[in-house]
């Protein structure tokens, strides 16, 4: 079972979610409990069993064409796996951007303010 972790970022209010790789949840939630390899995943899905094995490893991204393979073999729907991997490079985008670097933005509206005024 893929657990879902909430913090809150007392600075923002704003809820953050700790995110699993897309493939450890194709792994967990689907491979194992259909007692699947990745070798028959990968057949099934007409794909390289390399391909898929990065995928559940977490060390690639589910494509849109992995994604598109996986609703048509029943796995949930092709939006689902593209909400997921977006939803986790977003986060790993956030991460990687907060700091000193995103003090410095100036909001637009402010800065649209300080040209007119």
């Amino acid at each position: 079972m893929i657990i879902w972790i909430t913090t809150t970022n007392r600075s923002e209010g704003m809820d953050m979610m700790n995110h699993p790789h897309p493939g450890m949840i194709l792994r967990e939630e689907v491979l194992k409990p259909l007692n699947l390899t990745v070798g028959e995943v990968a057949d099934c899905l007409g794909m390289a069993r390399a391909s898929i094995s990065r995928v559940v490893n977490g060390r690639s991204a589910i494509s849109y064409d992995l994604a598109i393979r996986l609703e048509a073999a029943g796995v949930s729907t092709a939006r689902f796996w593209t909400a997921l991997q977006c939803e986790y490079d977003l986060e790993k985008a956030r991460n990687a951007a907060q700091g000193a670097e995103l003090l410095k933005i100036v909001p637009l509206l402010t800065k649209h303010e300080l040209t007119q005024g």
